[in-house]
């Protein structure tokens, strides 16, 4: 037997719930208002910057985001918003110019931005991989996603101003967690994309 103090404010932190707990189902069906608060902001910062964008568009972002949360977990030094805004800058800026004809890698300057480089770009040469015969397509696609992730990176310390830095990686590792707690977005996740003809 415990308090309702500590139900609420120790459940799953301290206290180890068992899954069937009513008040541990009830609380994840209905969180409290300030988290309701931090989602409606988040959503208010990211829906404008997909609003315009493709269904592939779309899920690239979601990709890149994801491996950019998921490097940023144990890189060393840690990632600041600033090196996700330089790696994203780069890979767009390589993908650009190549669909002009010049081949030219495009670098970003500080150690933990070339090592989420490097990475960002091994996603890219999966993606295209997997879909040979779109190559074009998806080179376009992934830097259109990469400038919209470059923009949210760059104007999230403004637009949520107070948050604690690094302001974009903290909202992405909220998303992610988000996203995987809910069983049908986690399956969506699960699957490769494909670029439709």
């Amino acid at each position: 037997m415990i308090c309702t103090v500590c139900c609420a404010t120790k459940r799953q932190a301290e206290i180890n719930c068992p899954a069937d707990c009513v008040y541990l189902t009830s609380s994840k069906a209905h969180p409290p208002a300030v988290v309701q608060r931090r989602q409606e902001r988040d959503v208010g910062f990211l829906l404008p910057l997909v609003s315009d964008l493709t269904q592939t568009q779309a899920q690239l972002l979601v990709v890149f985001q994801t491996v950019t949360i998921r490097y940023a977990a144990g890189a060393m030094p840690p990632l600041l918003d600033e090196d996700v805004v330089a790696a994203a800058e780069a890979v767009a800026a390589t993908l650009e110019t190549a669909r002009k004809g010049i081949i030219y890698e495009h670098q970003a300057v500080s150690s933990p931005a070339q090592r989420l480089t490097a990475e960002l770009r091994r996603v890219v040469a999966e993606l295209v991989e997997h879909n040979t015969t779109q190559q074009a397509r998806v080179e376009r696609d992934s830097a259109v996603a990469l400038r919209r992730m470059e923009q949210a990176a760059r104007t999230s310390a403004k637009a949520l101003e107070g948050d604690e830095p690094p302001i974009y990686l903290k909202l992405l590792s909220r998303i992610v967690r988000e996203a995987e707690a809910a069983p049908d977005q986690r399956e969506q996740k699960e699957r490769a994309v494909i670029i439709q003809p």
